[in-house]
């Protein structure tokens, strides 16, 4: 089985003032429910019938790396201003491929902006995720960190 964290990866834009970190991974989340952020987020976008582990988890057109270097080109600088920047990134991959339901929590506002305009930018179709070779709306989420030096 894969969990939906395994796959999870670290954007931050690097300036001269600022240095990327690494975020913590988390602990395997096999539920909606126990997600961190899930009171905000069920408010926020449409979460029926999500999985967040499949048998084949959704794949972005070209391979993840091509889908990390996208989302960084789109991604605006947000300077940090002496303090680290935590933002979460959820998007669902629909049965049919398409991303939708795009949501980002941050204790930065406009770092939760960029992140969502970011993704938007970006809207293709992917192979959608597969459990017992059916499709499924698959509930993706990455970290991003930015902190100031």
């Amino acid at each position: 089985m894969i969990s939906l964290f395994t796959a999870s990866f670290a954007f931050a834009q690097e300036t001269p003032e600022t240095k990327t970190t690494p975020a913590p991974a988390p602990a395997t989340i096999i539920n909606v429910e126990s997600l961190p952020h899930y009171n905000e987020l069920k408010k926020r976008i449409n979460l029926t019938g999500v999985v967040m582990t499949a048998d084949k988890e959704p794949e972005f057109p070209g391979g993840m790396a091509l889908f990390r270097r996208k989302f960084a080109e789109n991604m605006e600088v947000i300077y940090a201003k002496g303090k680290k920047i935590d933002t979460r990134v959820y998007f669902i991959v629909e049965k049919n491929g398409y991303v939708n339901n795009i949501a980002a929590i941050s204790n930065n506002k406009d770092h939760a902006k960029a992140a969502e305009t970011a993704l938007k930018k970006m809207l293709v179709r992917w192979k959608p995720a597969l459990v017992a070779d059916k499709p499924v709306r698959y509930l993706y989420s990455f970290p991003l960190s930015l902190q100031k030096f």
